[in-house]
């Protein structure tokens, strides 16, 4: 959620950059910086903390500059503090970058071995390296980029300045968004339409791949195999931008989109990318607990039940996971040691409140899972632990929902961690795999071509049933109610094993049975499920990676995701169900950000 802006100007550019960044601080941060051209060179300017404290840094050293990038930092690799802060800097290239790079140690250390000295302890710095060896080895500034770009292994958007080039900044985006803003006489580029509404209302939206240079009045794009392209040019009002749809149709979709960048986000509040470390925000010591009660409402309560697989099965921690309504009302009977978990996106939910505050006057240590962070449950909790969607504006929830499932998988992870369940060796592996989470969440989105394809067969049925197993039942689950909410189908989600004691009398040709299957140690299971429906004559869509896909029915469509660590599956498949719902809710005509009856916060009983 990192905010990037540059500029290519006509007059000083400081204070826009500072402008901008502010209108990026809803984003979180920790750090900020700008960089301009100065000269012959490129001068820096960084401060540890908020923008405040960069403004009297330049107050005391003054940036006079008229092409320049800004950058406000939510720390990943190494410490909030100067050195880390964006832009960095190598030889003639100074940039700043939104995402995580997964094979920064590698090639770090390939280019430690060719005797280059880092200054930081980010994965950034390793992108302007590797772009500033290839400008020495005498490559263009395109050229360099684009081979840079093709060593890098994560999620990215990039503002690069390279010395000797004055009247340029270069972008690129994977997994991140980057935009470009057409001036008069001036070009932008910006992580948001927000960053550059201030001084331009016409917006291009850069495609996942895209790399692109700005001058004083052009930009020239490329896509991911550095053919040039054409993207359209759209208005946007500056007062619109903080909510706008960017280049997609609905909110809900461009959420669905916005979930790399989210469940990157989410993970820098757990995880320390250098160390290969999972940890519990606020110092929690899960040695101490004996037991985990969660209570959601919703979408909320189906990405608690995924992470119930994982507390039980890697931190060895009983975990009940219960709909904050039935909770609250039923006197459960709870014992000391317990630990109560609130799940919630707003933080105000109204039945997830009252199940908290039940929890805590029976004495139990208590913990809030919130994007809201200064919401009662995040101010009334012993313990906060954010998700970092930022906002959703769609009323069903996509990237909130990853986001809780991202912080609940770590958190997992992190209590296993603690009460020894796991080695150092396997916990660095475990960190590896959640790094892995954002980049293979951007892949799944690949699927949208064959979801859209498929979504006019499910638009025609009354009735449709999801299957899954182990943590792809709660999946399951989910994806069913999504459906419900923006479509109208009847749909409802079983565990694959429950089919043959009951669900089963409902398959015909008519009502299409929706499968989540990635080849995981369930799948031989899984597909038995599937030979049951298709000898009824069922309709099979089968949701899988390329190694399940080899084993699909004949007849049956298949919906091939990334292939991933069974730990993120329920990550990596969000998405494919998330866009099945919104497609056949398109086709069907319905309001799918503002489905009937529904609200965004549930704050009344």
């Amino acid at each position: 959620m990192c905010g990037i802006i540059g500029i290519v100007g006509k007059s000083s550019v400081s204070e826009r950059l500072i402008e901008s960044l502010k209108r990026l601080e809803y984003r979180g941060y920790d750090s900020a910086g700008i960089a301009g051209v100065v000269g012959s060179g490129v001068e820096r300017r960084r401060a540890k903390g908020k923008i405040k404290a960069l403004e009297e840094v330049l107050a005391a050293e003054p940036l006079t500059a008229t092409v320049g990038i800004g950058h406000t930092r939510w720390a990943t690799h190494g410490v909030p503090n100067v050195p880390n802060a964006h832009p960095h800097k190598a030889g003639k290239v100074t940039l700043v970058h939104n995402g995580i790079i997964e094979n920064f140690a590698e090639l770090k250390a390939e280019l430690q071995a060719t005797g280059r000295i880092f200054e930081s302890e980010t994965d950034t710095e390793v992108i302007a390296q590797l772009i500033d060896s290839r400008i020495a080895a005498g490559d263009a500034p395109l050229v360099a980029l684009k081979s840079t770009l093709d060593r890098l292994t994560g999620a990215f958007a990039l503002a690069v300045l390279i010395e000797g080039h004055d009247r340029l900044v270069l972008g690129a985006r994977r997994g991140s968004p980057l935009v470009v803003g057409e001036g008069d006489g001036e070009m932008f580029l910006g992580s948001d339409a927000l960053a550059v509404g201030p001084f331009t209302n016409r917006i291009i939206y850069l495609e996942e791949g895209d790399f692109v240079a700005i001058d004083d009045d052009s930009s020239r794009i490329f896509d991911a195999d550095g053919n040039a392209v054409s993207r359209p040019v759209k208005l946007v009002s500056a007062s619109a931008a903080l909510v706008e749809k960017g280049n997609h149709r609905h909110f809900m979709v461009k959420e669905i989109y916005e979930q790399p960048d989210a469940c990157q986000h989410t993970l820098t509040a757990y995880l320390d990318a250098v160390s290969g470390t999972v940890k519990a925000p606020g110092d929690f010591d899960f040695k101490a607990v004996e037991r985990v009660q969660i209570v959601a409402c919703g979408t909320a309560f189906y990405a608690a039940s995924i992470a119930r697989y994982t507390f039980e099965r890697l931190a060895g921690l009983p975990c009940d996971v219960e709909i904050a309504s039935e909770f609250r009302y039923r006197e459960p009977a709870v014992t000391p040691g317990t630990l109560a978990i609130a799940v919630s996106q707003s933080g105000e939910t109204a039945d997830t409140l009252a199940a908290l505050r039940w929890c805590q006057s029976k004495g139990l240590k208590t913990a809030a899972i919130v994007n809201s962070h200064e919401s009662t449950m995040a101010r009334e909790a012993d313990v906060l632990w954010p998700t970092h969607a930022g906002p959703e504006i769609g009323v069903a929830s996509t990237k909130a929902f990853t986001s809780q499932v991202t912080a609940l998988l770590a958190l997992a992870v992190a209590a296993a961690a603690a009460r020894g369940r796991i080695t150092e060796d396997q916990e660095h592996h475990l960190a590896r795999v959640l790094l892995e989470a954002p980049r293979l969440v951007g892949e799944s989105l690949d699927v949208e071509a064959a979801v859209t394809a498929l979504a006019p067969k499910i638009a025609r049925a009354r009735d449709v049933l999801y299957l899954g197993r182990g943590p792809m039942a709660p999946l399951a689950y989910e994806g069913a109610l999504k459906l419900k909410e923006i479509s109208y189908i009847h749909a409802e989600g079983y565990a694959a094993g429950e089919l043959k004691h009951g669900p089963i009398a409902l398959v015909d040709e008519h009502t299409p049975i929706i499968i989540i299957a990635p080849s995981d140690a369930l799948f031989e299971k899984t597909v038995s499920n599937m030979s049951e429906v298709v000898a009824r004559g069922g309709h099979v869509i089968m949701i899988t990676d390329e190694a399940g896909a080899r084993h699909a029915p004949e007849g049956a469509d298949v919906i091939i995701a990334p292939t991933c660590d069974p730990l993120i599956a329920p990550l990596v498949f969000a998405a494919p169900i998330q866009l099945l719902a919104y497609h056949v809710a398109v086709q069907k005509g319905a309001d799918v950000d503002q489905p009937r009856n529904l609200a965004k916060s549930v704050t009344v009983e």
